[in-house]
């Protein structure tokens, strides 16, 4: 299977929202879908998800990863 990465920066309403509709999907069981950069991703409800910081001199990121495998 190829590789596939696709990144794209939302505004902070834009962010809220689909923050929302994934806390909402986490609480109720349910998968979750989302559409980065054009590229539509289903993300299934046992899926894991971890935070990440890294601090680099005067940087700082934190990352929400969601991570699942392919049911195939």
């Amino acid at each position: 299977m190829e590789e596939v990465e696709v990144e794209k920066g939302y505004s902070n309403k834009q962010t809220a929202e689909k923050l929302r509709r994934l806390a909402e999907s986490l609480e109720q069981g349910k998968a979750f879908e989302i559409q980065v950069s054009g590229q539509r991703i289903y993300v299934p409800a046992d899926a894991e998800i971890d935070f990440e910081y890294e601090r680099e001199e005067n940087v700082h990121e934190l990352e929400v990863e969601i991570k699942w495998k392919s049911k195939s």
